[in-house]
C-alpha cells in the first residue's frame, strides 16, 4: 500500500509540473462502427494500465491527468482499474435495457434487399458458389440422415435452417483463418474444399477417415483446411480458439481465428473465460454464436435473462453485433467486416446470429416432444434461408429452374456414390485404438490391448467382423 501511495504521489506531482495536461478520456455514444468503416477505438478508456499490446494501433497507452477532477467538474479518483467520477445519487444499473438490441438484416423474407441496407457486395461467381454450397449442404443432410435411419451409420445431426450461417460465414473468411467449430458447421468445411467422399469416409469410420475411426460420426477435422476436429464437450473450443488467435497475433499473421457455438454453450464457464481472455489479450478472433432457440430441449428463456447473447460482449469489452442468421448477405457482410476489424485493429468480435434449428438436435432426439410441430414447419418453409437466398439470386438473373434441377441431381448422385464407396472401404485395425497418443506406447496400454484381444477371442460373436483384429 505504501509503495502504491508513493507512486500515486509521484504521478500527481508530475501532473502538476506539466500543468493541466490533456483532457480525460471520453467514451463516445457508440463505439460500434458502420459496416465497412473503421472506427477509432475509445472502448479502452476505462483502464490506464500499461502492458504489451503488440502492433495494434488501437492499444496505445495514454496517461490521464491527476488533478482529481473530471471534465464535468465531478470529483474523481484514479482507482487501479481506471479513473472514476463520484456522484451523490445511489443508482443501480438496470437488469436490462428498455429496448432490445436491433438485428442487422439485408434481405427481406421475399429475397429482396431492404431499402438503404448496407452490405458487402458479392460478385455473380461468389453468389452462385455460395448458393451451390448451401444446396449441397441441404441435400447432404437429408441423405446422411436417411442413411442413419437405415442403420448404415450410427449417428448424425443436421444443419437444417442454418445453411446461411455455415456457408456465408465461411465465404467471408480466408483459407489462412483458423476454424474451431462446434458440431453444426460442416458447411464451413464444405466451403473450404472438404469433399463429399471425405465426409462419407468420416461418417463410416473407414480406412480413409482421418480420425482412423476413433471419433463418432460428424466429428470432422482437417489439418489441411485449418479446421480443428470437432469435440463433443460443449464450449471447450472457445478458450482454445483464443489461444490460436493470440498465436496468430504473435506471429504477425494477417489472419484470425473463428469459433462457433450455440446459445447453450454460453451457459458454460468456458464461454465467459474465453471472452475475457480474448478481450484482455486483444486476440484477433471472431466468436460466432448460433442462437437457434434451443440447447437440445432447453429453450433460450431457460438459458439466460439477458437480451440474448450480444449484450455479453459489451460486458467483457468486446465489440458485438446481432444479425439475422437466415439472411445470407447479412451473415457474409458482418463476418467480412468483423474479420477486417479483428485483424487490423487487433480485437475480438462477438456475433450473435438469430436463427432456428429446424431439425431435431440429432438422430438421438425427437424435438416434437418439447416444441410444436407447426412451429418447426413454419421455419422450415416460410423462413428457409436457402429459398430466401435463391430468390435474391434469381432476381439478379443469375439462376433458373433448369440449373436448380441439374445441381440437385448432380449432388444427389455424387453423394450416393460416395456412400457406396465409403461402405465398401475396409476399416482401420484394432491396434489403431492405442496409437497416436504416445511416441512409445507405455506398458499399461500394451496390457489393455492384450486384454482386449483376449476378450475378443473368448467372445468373437460380440465383435464386428469387418474390423481387423
Amino acid at each position: 500500500m505504501a509503495a502504491w501511495l508513493v507512486r500515486r504521489a509521484a504521478r500527481r506531482v508530475a501532473g502538476e509540473l506539466r500543468g493541466r495536461g490533456p483532457g480525460p478520456w471520453s467514451l463516445s455514444s457508440s463505439t460500434v462502427p458502420v459496416l465497412g468503416v473503421p472506427a477509432v477505438d475509445q472502448s479502452r478508456a476505462f483502464c490506464s494500465v500499461r502492458r504489451f499490446a503488440g502492433d495494434s494501433a488501437a492499444a496505445a497507452a495514454v496517461e490521464e491527468p491527476e488533478n482529481g477532477l473530471a471534465a464535468s467538474g465531478l470529483q474523481c479518483v484514479d482507482f487501479p482499474g481506471g479513473k472514476l467520477s463520484f456522484v451523490g445519487e445511489m443508482n443501480f444499473l438496470p437488469e436490462s435495457q428498455t429496448e432490445r438490441i436491433n438485428c442487422y438484416r439485408v434481405l427481406d423474407d421475399d429475397g429482396g434487399t431492404i431499402y438503404n441496407s448496407r452490405f458487402q457486395e458479392v460478385s455473380k461467381d461468389l453468389a452462385l458458389k455460395m448458393y451451390s454450397n448451401m444446396v449441397t449442404l441441404q441435400i447432404m443432410d437429408t441423405i446422411f440422415y436417411e442413411a442413419q435411419r437405415q442403420g448404415r451409420i450410427s449417428f448424425y445431426l443436421t444443419s437444417n435452417g442454418e445453411e446461411a450461417i455455415n456457408i456465408a460465414s465461411a465465404a467471408a473468411l480466408s483459407a489462412q483463418d483458423i476454424v474451431l467449430p462446434q458440431y453444426r458447421e460442416p458447411g464451413v468445411l464444405l466451403w473450404r474444399g472438404f469433399t463429399l467422399q471425405e465426409f462419407a469416409n468420416q461418417l463410416f469410420g473407414n480406412k480413409l477417415d482421418y480420425g482412423k475411426g476413433r471419433q463418432m460420426p460428424i466429428h470432422y477435422g482437417s489439418n489441411r483446411l485449418n479446421y480443428f476436429t470437432v469435440s463433443s464437450p460443449i464450449a471447450t473450443q472457445l478458450p482454445q480458439a483464443v489461444g490460436a488467435a493470440y498465436s496468430l497475433k504473435m506471429d504477425k499473421k494477417k489472419a484470425c481465428a473463428i469459433t462457433y457455438f450455440g446459445d447453450g454453450g454460453t451457459s458454460e464457464g468456458d464461454f465467459h473465460a474465453a471472452l475475457n481472455f480474448a478481450a484482455v489479450a486483444e486476440a484477433p478472433m471472431i466468436f460466432f454464436c448460433r442462437n437457434n432457440g434451443w440447447a437440445i430441449s432447453t429453450p433460450t428463456a431457460e438459458q439466460f435473462r439477458s437480451d440474448g447473447v450480444v449484450t455479453r460482449g459489451q460486458a467483457y469489452g468486446i465489440r458485438s453485433i446481432r444479425l439475422d442468421g437466415n439472411d445470407t448477405l447479412a451473415v457474409y457482410s458482418a463476418v467480412h467486416t468483423a474479420r477486417e476489424m479483428a485483424i487490423t485493429e487487433g480485437r475480438p468480435i462477438l456475433i450473435e446470429a438469430m436463427t432456428y434449428r429446424v431439425g431435431h438436435h440429432s438422430t438421438s432426439d425427437d424435438s416434437t416432444k418439447y416444441r410444436p410441430a407447426d412451429e418447426m414447419e413454419h421455419w422450415r418453409t416460410a423462413r428457409d434461408p436457402v429459398s430466401r437466398y435463391r430468390k435474391w439470386v434469381q432476381g439478379n438473373g443469375w439462376w433458373c429452374g433448369t440449373q436448380e434441377s441439374q445441381l440437385r441431381n448432380n449432388v444427389r448422385q455424387e453423394l450416393l456414390q460416395a456412400i457406396q464407396v465409403a461402405e465398401r472401404m475396409p476399416k482401420h485395425g484394432l491396434a489403431e485404438l492405442f496409437t497416436d497418443v504416445y511416441d512409445q506406447i507405455p506398458s499399461n496400454l500394451r496390457q489393455q490391448e492384450r486384454s482386449l484381444l483376449d476378450t475378443i477371442k473368448r467372445h468373437p460373436a460380440e465383435y464386428p467382423a469387418d474390423v481387423p483384429v
